[in-house]
């Protein structure tokens, strides 16, 4: 499907499923070679990246261990510039080797968030982001490990949604241009 409406806008094919799908395989394969042995203990933030964290894991080949935290800071369309932690990390982390799963790193705000929690317990992690816009991003932390550097035009798709609509959707799809 190239046009789609979700909810009440409508968007055009951006990613295909079988191109998303290569490049998921692929950085599974560069985060278990950059981490040269060590067990990563994945941290997916939910909601965005379940299906992106769960094709990585999949992926990984190596062993590998996952907790989620639950953090928001969208509403609707936009970023409210404020971070909300709605599930907290519970886990004990120990000397284990973090790598944080986002769908999209767009101004910084969520990872400044992520930081603040890690830095709460003394861990340094690193961060494995499907999507990467630098036109948006503000922070000065960018992510270790990135599948796709976008523009900065708001996507749909492949975890992504829009009012709570278009997780389940295999393609990414970006909004139409009037």
């Amino acid at each position: 499907m190239k046009k789609l409406k979700v909810h009440d806008k409508d968007f055009d094919i951006y990613l295909e499923e079988n191109v998303l799908n290569q490049r998921v395989v692929e950085m599974a394969t560069e985060i278990h070679r950059d981490l040269n042995g060590k067990t990563p203990h994945f941290v997916a933030v939910l909601n965005g990246s379940f299906v992106f964290a769960s094709d990585l894991l999949r992926a990984y080949p190596g062993a590998c261990k996952i907790s989620f935290v639950k953090l928001s800071s969208y509403d609707g369309m936009v970023s409210t510039g404020e971070v909300k932690e709605l599930i907290g990390l519970k886990e004990v982390l120990n000397e284990e080797t973090i790598v944080v799963i986002e769908d999209i790193v767009e101004t910084g705000t969520t990872l400044l968030k992520i930081d603040e929690i890690f830095k709460s317990k003394g861990k340094e992690w690193q961060i494995a982001s499907l999507f990467f816009k630098p036109e948006a991003y503000q922070g000065n932390r960018k992510p270790d490990f990135v599948g796709f550097e976008i523009p900065n035009d708001f996507i749909v798709g492949y975890g992504l949604d829009y009012e709570g609509y278009g997780r389940n959707l295999k393609n990414v799809y970006q909004l139409a241009k009037a």
